[in-house]
């Protein structure tokens, strides 16, 4: 497949986004790289801030994106088509048919996202299995409540808005910050040095593996919230801010759709234990 897939099929380099007419059905998911800008001291969340004005209607999702993630990205009329017409799922790696409910293998050269089957998912769970080029998404979800993150160690990072996940690439060993948006989710390299501080006192933090799991931190009115999720968690809440966001603002469905994501994370996140740590 040509182009980008996966999370840069989110990401276009500064200067390489195509430029999107107003109303257009057809926009990509991409938005355009920035560095950031200094956090104001009342930056609240979740919400967050266009960078742009987003295009009418729902947006088609990105290819190679799995199709229980997809369905987000589709309106309510779109999602129930594609399922009329959509063949059962297959395995990604092997062609097995798989259920609805399936793992995700990362394919790191790509960028991208698989469907795999069980049998496809564990083999992957080893690092060295497929020379290091596929890697199964981990089903980890946690939270470290004896070690929250603040309000004024959230500005420290100069984050512009208040919800974000961070991912570290094995292949630069840098942590990396996305903001969903409705036009995806806008790329920036943070300050390392800030985010290794942090990561010191914090240690969730530290605790993602590389490429496969991320940080997600949401500042609202009530504090700072930091989970560990899964990275196709982050495709799952990239595809609702692009399904639900309307207007500047991103308007009350966005909102929602936003809170109740954040809700299902801190039902379903477990304590962070000092055995869970990677070696």
């Amino acid at each position: 497949m040509s182009g980008p897939t996966g999370l840069r099929r989110f990401v276009t380099e500064a200067g390489t986004a195509p430029p999107v007419a107003a109303g257009s059905a057809t926009a990509t998911g991409s938005a355009t790289t920035t560095r950031p800008a200094t956090a104001s001291a009342t930056t609240t969340g979740p919400a967050v801030v266009a960078q742009s004005s987003p295009a009418a209607g729902p947006a088609p999702a990105p290819a190679r994106l799995p199709t229980a993630i997809s369905a987000a990205w589709e309106g309510p009329g779109q999602a129930g088509r594609s399922a009329e017409a959509a063949p059962a799922e297959k395995c990604e790696l092997c062609a097995t048919e798989i259920p609805a409910e399936h793992g995700h293998v990362a394919d790191l050269e790509q960028s991208s996202l698989v469907c795999a089957c069980r049998a496809c998912y564990l083999l992957f769970t080893h690092s060295q299995a497929g020379r290091g080029r596929y890697r199964a998404v981990p089903d980890r979800y946690l939270a470290d409540p004896a070690h929250p993150l603040s309000a004024a160690e959230w500005d420290a990072l100069e984050i512009p808005i208040g919800l974000a996940f961070f991912l570290r690439r094995s292949e630069t060993g840098e942590v990396t910050g996305f903001y969903p948006s409705p036009a995806g989710a806008t790329e920036c390299k943070l300050d390392l040095a800030a985010w290794d501080r942090l990561a010191e006192s914090h240690p969730l933090l530290a605790e993602p593996a590389d490429d496969v799991e991320a940080t997600l931190i949401s500042r609202n009115e009530n504090g700072v919230d930091c989970f560990l999720v899964p990275i196709d968690a982050c495709y799952e809440l990239a595809g609702r801010m692009r399904l639900h966001w309307r207007g500047f603002d991103g308007g009350t469905e966005a909102r929602q759709a936003i809170a109740d994501f954040l809700a299902g994370l801190r039902a379903r996140a477990r304590p962070l234990r000092q055995e869970s740590r990677h070696g």
